[in-house]
């Protein structure tokens, strides 16, 4: 298992123009209530970890295998990912007015948002980031620390691993 600091060690030597760790000291950031904008991207993808599916099956009282079948698909590689929506290609479970309908059991990936390691690799990432997350210091952000923000980037790493066929 490739560990978040080896992947970003590796996108770092890809694509970094930022200081190694620039974030170790905090970012400001707080989700916005009604704001979604990190869940309304047409195309997006949320990997999975089968916790992630196994939690969120419980929390709709369905088999796992049920579950997969009518919310997930799978990548090229046969890892699960969540459905999008068909008619706006977001996702299945952002309400109308840009709530999570599953809050309490969301996947992983979602949790760690914006903290995921192809955002944090180079200012010009970071950049397109804060254009689309208002949540990056607003001014009632609160500061998450750098080893906050190492969890943050060991959740999305584990979740984009995903899992495969159970």
């Amino acid at each position: 298992m490739t560990s978040a600091k080896q992947m970003m060690e590796r996108w770092k030597r890809m694509f970094s123009d930022r200081d190694e760790g620039w974030w170790n000291n905090g970012v400001n950031f707080v989700c916005l209530p009604g704001c979604g904008q990190c869940c309304d991207e047409p195309g997006g993808i949320v990997y999975l970890s089968q916790e992630d599916a196994t939690r969120i099956a419980e929390h709709y009282n369905v088999e796992l295998k049920e579950w997969l079948t009518k919310h997930c698909r799978t990548t090229h590689d046969g890892r699960f990912v969540l459905e999008s929506n068909p008619e706006d290609g977001r996702c299945i479970y952002l309400t109308a007015d840009k709530a999570c309908s599953i809050y309490e059991v969301k996947p992983s990936q979602c949790s760690a948002f914006p903290f995921w390691r192809e955002n944090l690799v180079s200012d010009r990432a970071w950049r397109k980031t804060k254009r689309m997350c208002p949540g990056i210091d607003h001014p009632e952000a609160i500061l998450i620390d750098g080893d906050a923000i190492w969890l943050k980037l060991e959740q999305d790493s584990l979740a984009e691993e995903g899992f495969r066929m159970i």
